[in-house]
Order: C-alpha cells, then sequence, then structure tokens
C-alpha cells in the first residue's frame, strides 16, 4: 500500500530548491549590506576597484569566469542557443540602428571593446575588413580569435590592455575604425567616472561620420540600481549603472552625436539594458 512520502524523502526532493534560494538570500543580503556602506561614505576608490577588476579579469578562474567571459563552450551556454543568438540579436539592432542614423559607409574596421569569447565578433566579423578585440584577458582574445576564424577569414587583430590604463589601446591601435561596440561592458567597469574615459578613447578611434554602439545598465531610479562601488568580485554586474539621461548628457561632453537608445528591461542574462547608438558627426 502506498502512503504519504516520508518527511526524509521531501526534504531531500526540496532540497536543491532551499539550496537555491538560499544562494539568492545570501546575494541580495551581501549587496545590501555593501550599498549600506556606500551610504555611509565607505566607497572604496576606484584605484582599489581597478586592481580587483583586473585580477579578476586577466585569466581563467572557473565556470563562473568563463561565463562571464561569454566563452561558447562555458556551463551558462550549454545545451541552449543563447551564445548565438547574443551575437545574432546584436547585429540585427545595429543594422536597424545604421539605417535610422543613415549609416551607410563599409565596415572596413570595427573595434570592439570586451569582446570576450566571441560572441559578438562571429557575427560583426564577416562584415568587416578588419575586427579588433580589445580585452584584458589574453585567453579571451585567443578564443575570441579562434571563434573568428571558424566563422570567416576577417583578419582579427588582438589588442590586451590593463583596468588602469585603458588608454594603452590608442597606442596599439593604429588608426581609425568605422564601428566601435562594446556590450555587456560597462557594467563591469569601476566607476562611471571610468566609463567618461572609455567614451574618449571610443571617440578618438572613431572615424567621422561613424556609429558606435554602446550598451549599458541603466539606473531605474532605485537605491539598489545606484553604481555599487565596493566589493568588485561579488557584485560586479551592477558596478556600473547611468540614468538613461545621465549618460546621453555625457556622450554629448565627449563630443558624440545620440542618434538613440534602445531599451532591454529584461532578457535571458540579466536586466536593465540601454543600447546607444553614437555617431561621431
Amino acid at each position: 500500500m502506498s502512503g504519504k512520502p516520508a518527511p526524509a524523502d521531501k526534504i531531500r526532493r526540496l532540497f536543491p530548491t532551499f539550496i537555491t534560494r538560499g544562494k539568492r538570500f545570501a546575494v541580495t543580503a551581501e549587496d545590501i549590506l555593501q550599498r549600506v556602506l556606500v551610504a555611509t561614505g565607505l566607497r572604496q576608490p576606484e584605484s582599489r576597484i581597478s586592481a580587483d577588476a583586473q585580477d579578476y579579469w586577466h585569466r581563467p578562474s572557473g565556470p563562473r569566469w568563463s561565463a562571464d567571459s561569454h566563452w561558447r563552450d562555458s556551463s551558462a551556454f550549454r545545451g541552449n542557443d543563447l551564445w548565438e543568438k547574443i551575437g545574432q540579436e546584436h547585429l540585427a539592432l545595429f543594422e536597424a540602428g545604421a539605417r535610422m542614423a543613415e549609416f551607410a559607409r563599409p565596415w572596413k574596421r570595427i573595434v570592439e571593446w570586451g569582446c570576450g569569447g566571441g560572441a559578438n565578433a562571429v557575427r560583426f566579423a564577416p562584415r568587416a575588413g578588419e575586427f579588433i578585440g580589445v580585452d584584458i584577458s589574453t585567453e579571451s582574445l585567443a578564443e575570441c580569435g579562434k571563434q573568428v576564424a571558424n566563422a570567416c577569414d576577417t583578419p582579427f587583430l588582438p589588442v590586451t590592455i590593463e583596468v588602469a590604463e585603458p588608454e594603452a589601446a590608442l597606442g596599439k591601435i593604429d588608426g581609425e575604425c568605422d564601428v566601435f561596440l562594446s556590450f555587456y561592458v560597462f557594467e563591469l567597469i569601476p566607476t562611471p567616472e571610468y566609463g567618461e574615459r572609455l567614451l574618449r578613447i571610443a571617440h578618438e578611434l572613431l572615424a567621422p561620420g561613424g556609429l558606435a554602439l554602446i550598451q549599458i545598465k541603466y539606473d531605474a531610479g532605485t537605491w539598489r540600481t545606484r553604481p555599487r562601488r565596493r566589493s568588485y568580485a561579488r557584485g560586479l554586474a551592477d558596478m556600473t549603472t547611468y540614468r538613461i539621461e545621465e549618460f546621453w548628457e555625457i556622450a554629448v561632453r565627449w563630443g558624440f552625436t545620440p542618434k538613440a537608445v534602445h531599451l532591454v528591461p529584461r532578457n535571458e542574462l540579466d536586466e536593465r539594458y540601454a543600447y546607444f547608438f553614437l555617431s561621431n558627426r
């Protein structure tokens, strides 16, 4: 005769759910703690956050790292088509924005800032005469180059930088580019102020009449969506946010003409993304 499941059996079945909820609670509690510390004036200086970011990104360190770096064989992309969708959707978005901005010039040279494992590069590189990937990790650059070579014959130039000196890229990239891309990067940078340095670099690299597509994570006006400014490795995906109008104004200040912004409140990776189309005119 069958009866009710024994209490021990019910606990075993529910144990994975308990673990998942416990981890989520711990992450939320830690995030709240760090934001409370920032609210009381205990921000970490940009130099400390930059050092922590360099330590995290510069070499592979496990499954989380490869997933964060968007490597095709990472656990985040096994058994699904998400890796392919990232590049497909971004290429389609860029093409739509280019038409709207009346950007019709050939894509002779593309620079992607933070190319990671190549999810975007494999879609954009076949359209380019040359594809330049900029990243902190030499391993990610090698992986990106491998994926590009598997997808097309477009020459791939890897450019390694350190977090503290992004301007070094200007000395390693000879000449201008027609298209500048940056996806899933600006939320990972140390501070909002650091982002201004990247915009200056992008403007210097982009040829007159060129088009940039830069993705940020936006501040929704709540306490929990402000820039984090502490404990990089534990909260890297929420380290830097901007209000929509704030980033627009910063882009103008560094010489760009914003053409449009496309909002994605949530997708399969995270939430609160804004894509800015910026023309160098």
